[in-house]
């Protein structure tokens, strides 16, 4: 039966994070699993709350500290017939081996910052440009791990218009460096 958060005291040590877990992987599996290495206090699959449906993850909670390094010493065990992978909880999941680093996902700043298009999952800070009138509220889209350019950088690439923005194009590394513009087509026509 899991216990209420904080009963067993600190667990920086203790408590091994399991990722990559099959969906039907249940807890009394993850337990049968890690018992070899010691005695476990708690052993739990994170489930949605809605769905009810495992995330793919869960935690197990040993008894001593020297239970999870023994634990933790196969980073890769295989779980229910799925490769897993584990690590100390205190230190975050590991990335999957198949994942890129994290600086080939962080686009270039943008030359120059396209609208904010309205989403449900992602609702932007409204930044506030300044115009010859004085200062008016605008909503720009800027990616989390940028900051905007200033505008005196960039005085060449000014683009007044609507321009295309693709936010899956950030997820994957590509920027847009500037718009189309109709220079960049062939006009040629017969």
């Amino acid at each position: 039966m899991p216990q209420p958060a904080g009963v067993f005291g600190d667990t920086t040590l203790t408590k091994v994070f399991v990722g990559g877990l099959a969906w039907e992987t249940h807890k009394d599996t993850l337990r049968e699993h890690f018992e070899r290495y010691g005695d476990i206090l708690e052993a739990v699959i994170i489930s949605d709350k809605l769905t009810g449906r495992s995330k793919g993850y869960g935690f197990v909670t040993f008894k001593e500290a020297d239970a999870a390094k023994k634990a933790c010493e196969d980073a890769t065990p295989v779980i229910n017939g799925r490769r897993a992978n584990c690590n100390l909880a205190s230190l975050g999941a590991k990335p999957r081996a198949h994942q890129p680093p994290q600086h080939l996902l962080r686009p270039s700043p943008p030359a120059t910052p396209a609208p904010a298009l309205p989403s449900p999952h992602h609702q932007p800070a409204p930044a506030i440009a300044v115009g010859s009138r004085g200062m008016s509220p605008v909503q720009w889209y800027y990616h989390p791990s940028t900051t905007p350019p200033p505008a005196a950088h960039y005085p060449h690439q000014q683009y007044h218009g609507v321009l295309p923005f693709y936010p899956a194009a950030a997820t994957y590394g590509y920027a847009l460096s500037q718009p189309p513009t109709l220079s960049s087509y062939n006009l040629n026509v017969l």
